[in-house]
């Protein structure tokens, strides 16, 4: 018996389990021993009866037999905590599984806990008044990232080999850019979210964070299709992980804009990401365009936007809970509150309407844009968010400016592991139009094959 949590991919050791190399029980064992020791603080809770009882029982035919999973604290699982990583709601029990937990579980896999998020998943920052800091295994000096901090951290600190998690401005593509994993977020729609869903802003997404493409594809096949419960969720699409490496994509169009021309990025990561689009733009035979990418800049105001969700959470327990929550929510429910008005919604649907417009010219002329992930590598773990990158003053939007257009469009992206930057990954961002998360998957799998990452960070489990 192995002492180590499985450091390869979930596909990989979803093979190991039907050779009989290693045990669905057994891994759960070093997993759960592992998450006891970790110095990462990825988890908000365990379920270790639960989770034993499915792992002794599991089907490893099943696409994800036997792989302990992570679930992101904002999903819903039947008797676990539902807190929105929030002190205000740290009583509160989720009484159902959502459609995306039902479909892993019936996809075979042990579902071990909740991994750690920002609260209400509001920043790209892990660090909350109810769990503290979770920290990224290449540096626990520094953040994994957000909002789905914890998936991202136990992923490629060796703990799990997969984890699920959400997108509403890029909280998949940006802690997977921070940690060195694979995070796609789909066209909107792809995974339905629900019961109980909350329509919102339209922008966000739920997904996983991989250590390969193919386990991002297999996700995709085990979680994709209409549900009712979700009335703007897609028709199911077959063949994800079956297609990989099929799809032509040679002469098809992309620009390379690290900064999409409206963020300030760290000119180190700038070249990483410009030199590695260079290679895959050779590598696939991609059609190079020089198109001027310049994307309209979102006020604070669209920020605000996402906070009414926040005010449904809360309820009657705000303003009393205000002491309670993290200075960034309490801040913005405060500014919300005094300024979020009919006024400022035409501002919001204005600037939506101009995204979107810049957007779709841009596809009109290429098929993909290739930029960073991040303005830079991870950031301190206790925070506070950047708002200087090499010296430049930015404004706190920066942060997001590279991956909020993706989900105020609806549109793929995709975040694929390319090198390091003062020991700390750098993740490069490829955007195409609708429904096109086959090519994205392609094109990352020939990244993969031609330049492999680290599956997990060094000296993981951490």
């Amino acid at each position: 018996m192995t002492d180590t949590p499985w450091q390869g991919d979930a596909c990989s050791l979803v093979d190991a389990f039907r050779a009989g190399e290693r045990s669905p029980v057994e891994e759960l064992d070093v997993a759960l021993a592992a998450i006891e020791g970790s110095e990462l603080n990825a988890f908000a809770h365990l379920d270790v009866e639960s989770a034993s009882g499915t792992a002794a029982r599991a089907d490893v035919t099943l696409p994800f037999g036997g792989v302990p999973i992570g679930v992101k604290e904002l999903d819903s699982v039947a008797g676990w905590p539902k807190t929105e990583a929030s002190i205000p709601l740290k009583d509160r029990v989720a009484d159902r599984d959502s459609v995306l937990v039902q479909r892993v579980r019936a996809a075979g896999a042990v579902l071990p806990g909740l991994t750690t998020s920002s609260e209400f998943g509001g920043v790209n920052l892990t660090r909350t008044n109810l769990h503290g800091a979770t920290r990224n295994p290449w540096n626990l000096e520094h953040t994994p990232g957000g909002s789905t901090g914890g998936t991202a951290s136990a992923v490629a600190g060796g703990l799990l080999p997969l984890g699920t998690g959400g997108d509403g401005g890029g909280s998949l593509r940006i802690p997977g850019g921070f940690t060195g994993l694979v995070g796609l977020k789909n066209t909107y729609g792809r995974i339905p979210k629900g019961p109980g869903m909350i329509v919102g802003s339209l922008t966000a997404v739920l997904g996983c964070l991989s250590r390969s493409v193919r386990d991002s594809a297999r996700f995709l096949d085990v979680t994709n299709g209409f549900d009712h419960r979700d009335p703007y969720s897609l028709l199911r699409v077959d063949g994800w992980e079956a297609g990989l490496g099929t799809h032509d994509v040679r002469g098809k169009k992309v620009a390379i804009a690290p900064d999409l021309g409206v963020a300030v990025v760290h000119p180190e990561v700038a070249e990483i990401v410009q030199c590695n689009a260079e290679a895959l733009v050779k590598d696939a035979g991609l059609e190079l365009v020089e198109l001027p990418v310049k994307l309209p800049e979102l006020s604070y105001e669209w920020a605000l936007a996402g906070l009414s969700e926040v005010r449904l959470e809360l309820a009657e327990l705000y303003p009393d809970c205000e002491p309670d929550l993290t200075l960034e929510i309490a801040f913005g429910l405060k500014v919300a509150t005094e300024i979020y008005n009919l006024d400022a919604r035409a501002r919001i649907e204005a600037q939506r309407t101009a995204m979107n417009e810049a957007m779709a010219e841009i596809f009109d002329d290429v098929d993909f844009v290739i930029a960073s992930s991040n303005p830079d590598v991870a950031f301190a773990a206790e925070g506070p968010l950047p708002t200087e990158v090499a010296g430049t003053r930015t404004e706190l939007g920066n942060n997001g400016a590279l991956t909020i257009p993706a989900n105020v469009f609806g549109s793929p992206a995709i975040s694929i592991p390319v090198g390091t930057s003062r020991g700390l990954p750098v993740g490069m961002q490829v955007m195409a139009r609708h429904h096109a998360e086959a090519l994205l998957l392609d094109l990352a799998l020939l990244v993969e094959r031609e330049r492999p990452w680290a599956l997990v960070a060094p000296g993981s489990p951490r």
